[in-house]
């Protein structure tokens, strides 16, 4: 996989193109990160799916849906989520290689030009977002907030990481609140989209068969046109609080009961521990021959599944498990006691080689995949950091036992949050 250079193309507008043939498609995404803020995590919501769904030269989601079809069959994909302090909101259209477009046309500015058009010319009705699209759209949010709400497993998990977050609005959800949703106005949204274009970092990239200098020229002429002021700059900080440990639990009518712990570790992605923290969280919890799997769950048959998860911006490591309630201290005791022999070195080296091999796998699939691809060099922007995943790849071969164990030895344990069932209703 060739390198690509993350170039400045106006204040605070980046953009990154990477070139490979050997795809008979293209990618092309923005995405702009914005304060996270309980004021106005809700509007900033709602823009990608509003202005998903028309634009000005495609008033509706009918003739939008037609011009998608008349490229192909091209596919426009918008999401809210969050990174550290940060709200992230995605806009992503993928299509055909100009190579494979029966009348030779340019995709790539066929594509970066509906993208475009959706972002600065969206389908206003007296200077404003039109009333029937922002209620079907925040009927659609909310069912989504809803959707999550009855995810017990992502419930219990959002729910230890607004604990740890302790008040702090990184720990909110991104797509804000249905109440707030429902209260949002046309007025509201009109200065989130005007702050989406002005006061946002923004980050482009273009991938796979693509003519990325036009997609670039394209973007970096759309920017030239807006006066950015206030820019936001992304920056999310390790959490790193000195407190005891923290246990809160909520009931609920489901057979099967979530454990979520949460650990400080200090490490984010900048850190040079970040490739040994990788290889000692797969060791730990991160794969099917993990010290979590084979022991708490199939030695001890303590739960239905154990595993952990990284999430650098924060440098927090959850751990998440489904137990029957009798279980559930049980589990949280072995859980530490396995995070106990990984800080004493009590592994293998065939423990170290098989995780990496497991690693290795995950590291060469990423060219199979645009979408992935994406997501590896967005996150290498904001990092900082231009490795290509082999090269990545490489400082994982390098880690070694005693980097491992220094790693583990930064995990501390800060929030444990139980979704205690009560052995009725549904077992996700």
């Amino acid at each position: 996989m060739m390198h690509g250079m993350r170039r400045s193309i106006g204040k605070g507008v980046h953009f990154l193109g990477i070139q490979d043939a050997k795809f008979k498609t293209m990618r092309i995404s923005i995405h702009f990160l914005l304060p996270l803020r309980k004021d106005t995590v809700c509007a900033n919501a709602m823009l990608p799916f509003l202005m998903g769904r028309a634009g000005g030269d495609y008033p509706d989601f009918t003739q939008l849906s037609q011009k998608l079809d008349d490229l192909y069959g091209a596919g426009l994909n918008t999401d809210a989520g969050k990174i550290g302090d940060a709200q992230l909101l995605s806009y992503s259209i993928t299509g055909l290689s100009s190579r494979y477009a029966f009348m030779g046309e340019n995709m790539a500015l066929e594509l970066a030009g509906l993208l475009k058009g959706l972002l600065f010319h969206p389908a206003f009705e007296n200077g404003s977002f039109k009333e029937e699209d922002i209620r079907q759209e925040k009927r659609q949010i909310c069912e989504l907030i809803d959707s999550d709400m009855n995810d017990k497993r992502l419930y219990a998990r959002r729910r230890c990481e607004a604990l740890l977050a302790d008040g702090e609005d990184w720990g909110i959800n991104p797509y804000g609140t249905k109440e707030g949703i429902e209260a949002l106005t046309s007025e509201e949204l009109l200065l989130a989209w005007k702050r989406l274009l002005t006061n946002s970092q923004v980050e482009i990239l273009a991938l796979g068969d693509c003519d990325t200098s036009a997609v670039e020229k394209l973007f970096e002429e759309a920017f030239s046109s807006i006066e950015r002021k206030d820019v936001f700059s992304y920056e999310s900080l390790p959490l790193k609080k000195e407190r005891v440990v923290r246990h809160e639990s909520e009931n609920a009518d489901v057979a099967q009961s979530k454990l979520v712990m949460g650990f400080q570790t200090g490490i984010t992605p900048r850190d040079p521990r970040m490739a040994a923290a990788k290889v000692m969280i797969g060791m730990f919890g991160g794969t099917p021959t993990s010290k979590l799997f084979m022991n708490v769950r199939e030695k001890l048959s303590l739960c239905y599944y154990c595993s952990a998860g990284f999430s650098g911006a924060k440098g927090i490591l959850y751990v998440q498990s489904g137990v029957e309630s009798r279980n559930i201290l049980r589990v949280e005791e072995e859980v530490q006691m396995q995070l106990s022999k990984m800080k004493e070195g009590e592994f293998t080296e065939e423990e170290i080689l098989s995780v990496k091999k497991s690693m290795r796998n995950s590291y060469t699939s990423l060219s199979d995949s645009l979408s992935a691809l994406e997501g590896w060099y967005f996150s290498q922007s904001l990092q900082g950091s231009y490795l290509t995943p082999e090269e990545a790849l490489e400082d994982v071969e390098k880690v070694t036992e005693e980097e491992i164990i220094e790693a583990a030895s930064s995990v501390t344990l800060d929030t444990v949050f139980a979704l205690v069932g009560n052995g009725g209703g549904e077992t996700a």
